[in-house]
């Protein structure tokens, strides 16, 4: 089992910056991948970003490319996304989950490939 725990949601302007953190539980399966979801009020869970934890490789929602980016710290067990440029169409809650097995962007982008999932942080963009 793999609990993760979201923080660094918040309120912030069009234009602003938020920085998102998903601690693990345990050590990362070397073959595992992090990745990140958003979920508008009525709609369902949307592929954000993702990246493997052994080779740090990156995949990208169109809509976010440019604008955020997902990191990791095997050391802390941590994963991170950086979003800046923030626009009002990026309000949802965000969660981070982990896939036991890394894969292609294809794979990576389905939430049903993602057993593990933390609880959710709350982005508003707003002015």
């Amino acid at each position: 089992q793999v609990q993760l725990v979201e923080s660094g949601g918040g309120l912030v302007q069009p234009g602003g910056s938020l920085r998102l953190s998903c601690t693990a539980s345990r050590r990362m399966f070397s073959t595992s991948a992090m990745g990140w979801f958003l979920q508008a009020p009525g709609k369902e869970r949307v592929f954000v970003a993702s990246i493997s934890w052994s080779a740090g490789s990156t995949y990208y929602a169109d809509s976010v490319k440019g604008r955020f980016t997902i990191s990791r710290d095997n050391a802390k067990n941590a994963g991170y996304l950086q979003m800046n440029s923030l626009k009002p169409e990026d309000t949802a809650v965000y969660y981070c989950a982990v896939a036991v097995l890394s894969g292609t962007s294809y794979y990576l982008q389905n939430p049903e490939n993602y057993p593990y999932w933390g609880q959710g942080t709350q982005v508003t963009v707003s002015s």
